[in-house]
Parts: C-alpha cells; sequence; structure tokens
C-alpha cells in the first residue's frame, strides 16, 4: 500500500505538471434536508432552532462586514482540544457537527478574531463562548480557495472575540456547522488530471454503508470533516500543501480529541467505526422493529473518550462488515469479499519472523485492513486500500510491512515511529532481495534528504529539521530510516534489536518513559554500553545536513615477510569531510574477493585516518558503501597505486 495520503501523487503519475492556476468561482453549498434553517432575512427575529439530534443552537449572527485575513494570522491560531459530537445520515450524504474547540493563541501578539475552516460544502450555523452561559459571538464566513479539501475550498469563519486574547493564553468555542460531503475530485481536475485517476484518488464521502461503498474521511489534506485553523495552500504552490499538512500533523501531537458518533441509517446498520485508527463497534437501535428490514431507520452510536490525536491526521471510516482477525492476531480484516483474507494472512505469516527478530513475540494492536476501492491510504496501522484476492502472498508481503511495523512497536516520536517502519521496509528488500537491491532503495531515500537539507555554507541557512521536531516526510520517514540504517552499523544488529526490543519494553510498562526526547539514546547507550552522544546530536537532536567526503590520500607500504606469513601491506588512508555533520563509515580495501574493512569517524569540516592491514597487493579503496547518506555521491572508489 503506498505511504503517501494525498493524492497529488495521481496528478504526478498522469505526467501533470503542478503549476499555479486562476482560481475559479467558488462552489455553491449543496442543496439538501434543512437541519439548521438561517434562511430568515437579517434584521428579523428568529425562533431558537436545534439540530435533528436536539441540541439547542443558538441563530446566526448579525451581518458583518467580511475582513481579509492573512494565514500569518491563521498560523497564530492552535486547536488545543477537539470535543466532538458527530450526527451523520449517510443517505443523504449528510453531516451535522456540534463542536468545543480549545483554541490558544500561539502568536506573539493579542488577537481578536479567530479563523476556522471546515471543508467549503459545509455551512456554519453558530458560534458561542463557553464560560459565558454560552453567549453568541459574531462572525462572517466566506469560501476561500485552499488544496487541504478535496473540493479546493473551504468555508471560513472569522470569529470575533468580545475580547482580545493574550499571547499564550485559551478560548473555548462551542460551535455548530452542517452540509453534505460528496466525492469530488475538483482540485485534481483543475491541474488537469483524467477523470479516471482523479476519480481513483479522491474517495472521501459520506454515503449509504453497504458492500460497494462506505462512509470515508480522511481528514485534513483530502476532506475538512472537522474544524481546523490552517493556512492556505494550494498544489500549484511547490510543497507548501504537504508541509501545512505535516505543521498540522506535529501541532496534534499532544491536542485532545473525543468524539460522540451518532448515525443515522436506513436498512442494515453500519456494523463499526475506525476513528483516528481504533476500531469499534456501533450499537444500533431500529425505530420500528415492524418495519422490513430495507425500510428500517434507526440510530447507530459509538464514542470514543478523551486522548491525543497523536501523529495522526484524524480519520474517520463506517464498515458495514464485521472485522476477521488472522491467526497471531496480526491482521483485522474488514472486507465483503471473504476469500481476499487468505493471501493477506499469508503474506502477513510472511514478515512476522522479521518483526518477531526485531520488536518481540506478538503485536501491540493487530494491522487494521479496510477493503475499500481507489487509491490505497496508510495511517500507522491502519491500511484503507482494495484487497486483491488474486495476489500472491509474496507480492502483498511488501505493502505490509510497515504497517504491521507501527502494530509491532509504538512512539509517540514521529523519527521513530515512522522511521523504524520505513527502516524495515529497507530491511524486508534486503531479506527478500539482497544487499545491493536494499542499497539501492537506501540511495533513492538518501537522494530525497540530499535535496531537502538546506546550504549550511550560507550565514542563514534556514530549511532543515532537526527529526525531534520533523514535520516534513523527507525527514521523519526518510532521513530517520537512514539514522536507523546507521546505528545498525554503528552498533551491530544484535545489539541494536536488543535495544528496540527494551525500548518497547519500557514503554509497556511505563507509556511516560517515550515522552523523553532523549530515551532512546539513553536505552541504546545502556544495551550497548557506548556513548552516542556524538551521533544523535549531529543527526536526529539538530539537523546539520550530510556529510560530504572525499579521498585525501590513499599511501600503501609493503611490510615484510614474518615467520609463518606472507609479506603484506599497511593502507594508510586519510579523509575529509567540508559537509557539518560527522560521518562513521566503512573503509575497505580490496583485491579480488579478499577485503578488510576499518570503520572511520570523520567529524564535520575535519579530517581522520586510519591504517588497514591487508595480506595481499591492494587494488582497490572504498570509502562509505551507500550506508551513510551524504550531499553528493554516498560511494568514493579509488584505485590504490602501489610503488616500489
Amino acid at each position: 500500500m503506498s505511504r503517501y495520503s494525498l493524492p497529488v501523487l495521481t496528478a504526478l503519475l498522469a505526467g501533470q505538471m503542478l503549476v499555479a492556476q486562476d482560481v475559479p468561482a467558488a462552489p455553491q453549498v449543496p442543496q439538501g434536508k434543512v437541519l439548521f434553517s438561517t434562511d430568515h432575512p437579517p434584521n428579523e427575529q428568529q425562533p431558537a432552532i436545534s439540530s435533528s439530534s436536539g441540541i439547542p443552537l443558538p441563530g446566526p449572527p448579525d451581518s458583518l462586514p467580511k475582513v481579509a485575513v492573512t494565514d500569518l494570522e491563521r498560523s497564530g491560531v492552535v486547536i488545543d482540544s477537539y470535543d466532538l459530537d458527530l450526527h451523520l445520515i449517510p443517505a443523504d450524504a449528510r453531516e451535522e457537527m456540534h463542536a468545543t474547540l480549545v483554541i490558544r493563541n500561539s502568536s506573539a501578539t493579542s488577537i481578536s478574531r479567530i479563523p476556522l475552516q471546515v471543508s467549503s460544502t459545509f455551512r456554519w450555523q453558530g458560534v458561542s463562548l463557553v464560560g459565558t452561559g454560552l453567549k453568541p459571538v459574531a462572525f462572517t464566513q466566506s469560501p476561500i480557495a485552499t488544496d487541504a479539501d478535496h473540493t479546493g475550498y473551504a468555508q471560513e469563519a472569522i470569529v470575533t472575540l468580545p475580547e482580545p486574547l493574550a499571547p499564550g493564553a485559551t478560548v473555548t468555542l462551542s460551535v455548530f456547522y452542517l452540509g453534505e460531503v460528496r466525492q469530488s475530485a475538483a482540485r485534481l481536475e483543475i491541474l488537469g488530471t483524467p477523470t479516471d485517476r482523479a476519480d481513483h484518488a479522491e474517495w472521501d464521502e459520506i454515503a449509504q454503508t453497504d458492500d460497494d461503498s462506505a462512509t470515508a474521511l480522511r481528514g485534513f489534506g483530502n476532506v475538512i470533516w472537522y474544524p481546523v485553523a490552517a493556512p492556505t495552500a494550494v498544489l500549484g504552490d511547490g510543497n507548501k500543501l504537504f508541509e501545512v499538512i505535516g505543521h498540522q500533523r506535529v501541532q496534534d501531537l499532544t491536542a485532545k480529541i473525543r468524539l460522540n458518533l451518532t448515525v443515522e441509517y436506513v436498512g442494515d446498520p453500519p456494523v463499526g467505526v475506525v476513528f483516528d485508527g481504533e476500531l469499534q463497534p456501533l450499537a444500533a437501535t431500529v425505530d420500528d422493529k415492524d418495519e422490513l428490514v430495507g425500510n428500517a431507520h434507526g440510530l447507530a452510536t459509538a464514542e470514543f473518550p478523551v486522548r491525543p490525536i497523536g501523529f495522526r491526521i484524524p480519520s474517520l471510516f463506517l464498515t458495514a462488515q464485521q472485522p476477521s482477525v488472522t491467526d497471531g492476531q496480526m491482521l483485522s480484516v474488514i472486507t465483503p469479499h471473504t476469500e481476499t483474507i487468505q493471501p493477506y494472512a499469508e503474506a502477513a505469516a510472511k514478515v512476522q519472523p522479521m518483526l518477531v527478530d526485531w520488536f518481540g513475540a506478538t503485536p501491540i494492536e493487530p494491522l487494521i485492513l479496510l477493503d475499500h476501492p481507489g487509491e490505497p491510504y496508510e495511517d500507522h496501522a491502519l491500511v484503507v486500500g482494495q484487497l486483491a484476492g488474486d495476489a500472491q502472498a509474496d507480492d502483498i508481503a511488501p505493502t505490509l510491512v510497515g504497517g504491521l511495523s507501527h502494530a509491532w512497536f509504538h512512539s509517540s516520536h514521529p523519527w521513530i515511529s515512522e522511521g523504524l517502519a520505513q527502516f524495515m521496509s529497507l530491511l524486508w528488500i534486503e531479506r527478500t532481495a539482497g544487499r545491493q537491491a536494499a542499497m539501492g532503495a537506501l540511495a533513492h531515500e538518501a537522494n530525497l534528504i540530499a535535496l531537502s537539507e538546506p546550504d549550511f555554507s550560507l550565514a542563514v541557512p534556514g530549511g532543515g529539521e532537526a527529526l525531534t521536531e520533523a514535520s516534513s516526510e523527507v525527514y521523519y520517514r526518510s532521513k530517520a530510516a537512514a539514522v536507523w540504517w546507521q546505528l545498525r552499523d554503528i552498533l551491530g544488529e544484535d545489539v541494536l534489536r536488543q535495544g528496540l526490543a527494551a525500548y518497547r519494553k519500557s514503554v509497556a510498562l511505563n507509556a511516560s518513559f517515550d515522552s523523553d526526547p532523549k530515551a532512546m539514546q539513553k536505552t541504546l547507550e545502556k544495551v550497548s554500553h557506548r556513548e552516542l552522544g556524538w551521533f544523535f546530536d549531529d543527526w536526529v537532536y539538530r539537523d546539520r545536513g550530510l556529510p560530504d567526503l572525499a579521498v585525501v590520500a590513499v599511501n600503501p607500504r609493503l611490510l615484510p615477510a614474518r615467520p609463518g606469513k606472507n609479506s603484506g601491506y599497511l593502507v594508510a588512508v586519510e579523509v575529509r569531510n567540508d559537509g557539518d555533520a560527522v560521518a562513521e563509515v566503512p573503509v575497505t580495501v580490496h583485491s579480488g574477493r579478499l577485503t578488510s574493512t576499518e570503520r572511520l569517524r570523520i567529524p564535520g569540516h575535519g579530517t581522520a585516518s586510519t591504517r588497514i592491514l591487508f595480506e595481499d597487493t591492494p587494488e582497490t579503496l572504498q570509502v562509505n558503501d551507500g550506508s551513510t547518506p551524504e550531499l553528493r555521491t554516498s560511494v568514493h572508489n579509488r584505485d590504490i597505486q602501489i610503488t616500489h
């Protein structure tokens, strides 16, 4: 399954250039069943209104002049807590939301207004200030262009506070909105993506749950079904959309969320719901038990208690089938096509020995596989995509490695959880296709990292990200995987395995253990009895870019023959590092199939040397075998000249 959640990849695969586009007219709010009525004249006294679930709502605000809001203002608003009461009507593609939000001013100055966005197909109904008897506050609303939603727009409410909110202070708002979520590929169609590819990528919708379609809401970056406060971003503006989504994931790491879900169904009730990666059954009640099943109406409910969102985008999927849990509790498969389960169970069994070797005997939770047509979507231990019943286990196995790694190993630090998942994918390539294939995949990751690293030769380089604070996939996934690969070489595979198993056990005994950003370093030092600060400082806690190595000198010296031994050579090697980050790399002397290797640590902007005893005539030298990513090339070969 693809690790990317954004359908922009479809546009790229279609050969479309991402270029700035003229913004078309804003979409119309779809017409449908009116659950919150606001069609009164502006000056008319309005009656109290309520949602279909009986929640009393304040009337709409008085008309206010439209005011411009900058992305700087949007960036200064952080939602620390989401308390969501969600009512879904799949038969009408309808959503009603009552959300209580704890909002913090993260900017350096006081603010008097708060921008909040939902999908352009929703309409804000009311905003009240909690703590003042739910006093209604004034707001305006209008569509804004942003590809964080599949329609290419968001409906933004600008809430005017009665008093300015000081830096670091919080305010609690109660908000109401409603509307429809139907499948839309508008943002990709603007780019010229072929219709079939766009529809394959854009499958978010609220729909009647049956064997063919289901309510599927992937969240910010696909459909904004819950309130957010974020800068705008479009696919034609370089990498900005991905940066905004990454920043949102980091921002929500510690944000709290609670969901109380009610689904109004017709016919067969939905069976379960997956929210923020957690699967729960739905409790269903029928309004009229004498009604035919196909015409029956009822409510299905579930409640997810308060918890941190974590490094993810809150998503929600309704399911029509009970999950099937495979042997070893590795997979929880939700599909109407039971014949597809067996090949995926066989594929998971192939991956299992590697995960047991590295992490422990059993997974912490099963990997949820949700059968759904369209472009695959992966989020930690959840994979959504069309399951192929005719696929072979060997072909399926690589697509499960990342998700199963998340099922086996948990960490609140993205560089650990996401980086390890990518590292395990590289190890799987090494196990099944050989080291050369794995080094090729690692070289691809190194190229991505090199392209993303800033120019540290400038006075103010900017751009780079420490892994502990990374919001870019290139850092928390690609660079982190390269870090794990280096740690395997530095410590040895057995020691690194012991360290990861010890870390997993410590988190299981005490969840707060994982809150220390240096807990992994401390664990590996304890297991290996080695100091690792030199490595973590340059590669994890700070971004010093990549090393840039060059062979300065290679000097072979003939050794005299000794009793019982042939004459050999002592090869002196000096290596310079023009980069800022330290590098510990293998230095290998070759002659035919005979090799001799020493590891050499070269500090940033420094040199280091080593001497290698070689029992034959040396022919070539290799510094770094690609295991440590560099700014330019990650493999340095040189012929050794013998002079007598």
